[in-house]
């Protein structure tokens, strides 16, 4: 009886019928530096403001932005901001880079120059990148994306101070952000002047077309340099315009005649 207890007892023990160590499974939440989740989803940011894109570095997107007044965002040469109705036009193709997590830099793809904001709130296309250039881009509640400055914003103002009483304004309570806008008449707005939920901050990043990439193919297989290609390529599209309308027309009074 000793015996067969001494068995039972070794064959318990035996390694080979304890169960595998990787069998047990212990569920941890594993938290980034900054205290908050990891999760590769998208995720909201402090203000609550929208998903934030989670990638950094990689390959530059390619895109244009179609804001919701129905203009394309383009960056001009000469460092002007605007919005086009063209569907085709070389100066809205932007390279839309990652430099931060949620911040990106936002580049003319035939002009070279960045989109910037500076301390008045006004838009401008830089020839070099600088912290004026960075921008947080957001994930709006209506699937178009906003882009804020991130270095000029407007901070609250303390209760003592006189100088918005004197003139007459109100003080801002809030924190606000000073977003890329493009108003119904294609013209910039200072960033002071933006709101995050009215359709002149609100983008959407769309995938180049056919014609799109056949530019982009000419400019980078082009001896060229970005304004000699652009010119060239945005002269070539006003020529071809200007011939329809002139085409219209002679048809048009070829039809009165008769």
């Amino acid at each position: 009886m000793v015996v067969i207890l001494v068995l039972l007892l070794l064959n318990v023990l035996h390694p080979s019928y304890q169960k595998p160590c990787s069998t047990i499974v212990v569920r941890t939440t594993l938290r980034c530096a900054s205290g908050q989740r990891c999760d590769p989803r998208q995720r909201r940011d402090v203000g609550g403001r929208g998903g934030v894109y989670e990638y950094l570095g990689g390959a530059p997107r390619h895109r244009k932005l179609y804001c919701a007044t129905k203009y394309h965002l383009q960056i001009h040469p000469s460092g002007k901001i605007d919005g086009t109705l063209e569907e085709n036009n070389p100066f809205s193709i932007l390279e839309i880079t990652a430099v931060d997590v949620g911040v990106v830099a936002i580049k003319g793809l035939f002009s070279g120059r960045f989109l910037a904001m500076n301390e008045k709130g006004r838009l401008y296309a830089s020839a070099a990148f600088n912290s004026e250039c960075e921008f947080m881009e957001r994930i709006h509640e209506l699937g178009y994306n906003t882009y804020a400055s991130r270095r000029f914003w407007t901070s609250p103002s303390s209760p003592s101070s006189p100088s918005s009483t004197s003139t007459g304004r109100r003080r801002a309570s809030v924190e606000r952000l000073w977003y890329v806008s493009i108003n119904g008449k294609g013209r910039p707005k200072s960033g002071q002047k933006t709101r995050r939920t009215e359709k002149a901050s609100l983008f959407l990043p769309r995938i180049l077309g056919h014609k799109d990439h056949d530019l982009v193919h000419l400019l980078f297989n082009s001896s060229l340099g970005y304004r000699q290609t652009a010119h060239r390529l945005t002269g070539s599209t006003r020529q071809r315009r200007h011939r329809h309308t002139s085409g219209a027309l002679e048809s048009g009074s070829d039809d009165e005649d008769d």
